[in-house]
């Protein structure tokens, strides 16, 4: 009858005392070595799919989505990201590129800690405007919402740096919104005793979870 490798590992070896079967040869190493490789799927649904009773320590690339997940043993879990290009931030009206040459305000989404994760660089000047002059389009960054990839499940808030200059404070929230919409809060009007109208904000350092 079959033996088990050396390792350890479940792979059936067939005994010299076996009937001659190459396709169960073939199969048993098929069977033991595949589960054990990287394997590939085209996303989440086809690896879902395909791998109804996963076991624990299983490797499966996402060819669409380029992320490495791994079974430990209750689901499936992102265990590196593949390569992620920076995507420059559409801007609404009232906000430019490059605030204190931070430079061009960009995301990308990374593996943090095993969660995908929207990382974010770069710098904005902001304009103020009316009378007294608040924040544009109420804080509202962008001109059209991050694609769904780049949209967190419920909200989320960072602190991100500002200006001291015409600014009570040396930070700002920023909202990432469910539907793809970056907010800054926290400004207020040119006239208020508490001034917050800095001209610029960071956005260096910046992640919020998916």
């Amino acid at each position: 009858m079959p033996t088990s490798d050396t390792y350890g590992q479940g792979v059936q070896i067939a005994a010299l005392t076996d009937a001659p079967n190459q396709q169960v040869l073939a199969q048993n190493l098929a069977n033991g070595l595949v589960p054990r490789s990287v394997m590939r799927f085209s996303s989440a649904s086809a690896r879902n799919a395909t791998i109804a009773s996963p076991v624990a320590g299983m490797v499966a690339f996402l060819t669409t989505e380029k992320l490495f997940t791994g079974y430990d043993g209750t689901a499936w879990v992102v265990l590196a990201a593949g390569t992620s290009a920076w995507t420059t931030i559409p801007l609404a009206a009232g906000f430019a590129h490059n605030g204190n040459s931070n430079g061009t305000a960009q995301y990308r989404v990374v593996n943090l800690f095993g969660e995908l994760t929207v990382m974010l660089q770069g710098g904005l000047d902001i304009t103020y405007s009316g009378s007294p002059a608040v924040i544009s389009n109420g804080g509202i960054i962008t001109s059209s919402p991050l694609p769904s990839t780049a949209r967190p499940g419920s909200l989320r808030t960072v602190p991100a740096s500002c200006s001291a200059v015409t600014s009570d404070s040396l930070t700002l929230k920023l909202d990432a919104q469910s539907d793809g919409h970056l907010k800054l809060v926290g400004t207020t009007a040119s006239n208020a005793t508490e001034r917050i109208t800095p001209p610029w904000v960071s956005l260096n350092g910046l992640f919020y979870s998916l």
